[in-house]
């Protein structure tokens, strides 16, 4: 069996709220996505990651394009990079390129399907929704007290 997951961080990898900036914002993805009578069990998970953690979309990963060259970067790369930082997180969001070598940040890459980075997650399990919208989004900055950004993971 496979999950979808939608994940709600915060827009600034580094950034943790409160606690209580966090239960309330997972009180309102609760309302936001509760599931559907008869559906899959929702269930929401709140995190706390000591360190940057990469907030993967799965198999919804297409391609990632280089911020300096355009180029393409093999999602194998993608995969070696995440699995090699997937017990500890990120101490450093500094890497080289593949491509041209150019030093970046892994959170400038351009992912198609989307992936982030971040040290606090809420994550709904199967949500029985695809997005929030832009206005539920807006609600949960506001909780959370800092921009937010989704991530659609496939798994």
């Amino acid at each position: 069996m496979s999950d979808d997951v939608l994940s709600v961080i915060p827009a600034d990898p580094y950034h943790r709220p409160d606690r209580v900036a966090a239960e309330r914002a997972a009180a309102i993805v609760a309302d936001l996505a509760p599931g559907l009578p008869g559906g899959v069990d929702v269930e929401i998970d709140v995190e706390w990651y000591d360190v940057v953690t990469a907030i993967a979309c799965g198999a919804n990963l297409g391609r990632i394009g280089c911020p300096h060259c355009g180029g393409s970067i093999d999602t194998e790369w993608w995969a070696d990079l995440s699995a090699e930082h997937d017990d500890d997180g990120f101490a450093s969001l500094a890497v080289r390129v593949p491509c041209c070598g150019a030093a970046t940040s892994p959170a400038r890459l351009d992912f198609d399907g989307q992936c982030g980075f971040a040290r606090f997650e809420i994550a709904v399990w199967n949500p029985e929704r695809v997005w929030f919208g832009d206005e539920e989004m807006a609600v949960l900055a506001d909780a959370l007290g800092c921009p937010v950004r989704q991530i659609r993971a496939h798994i």
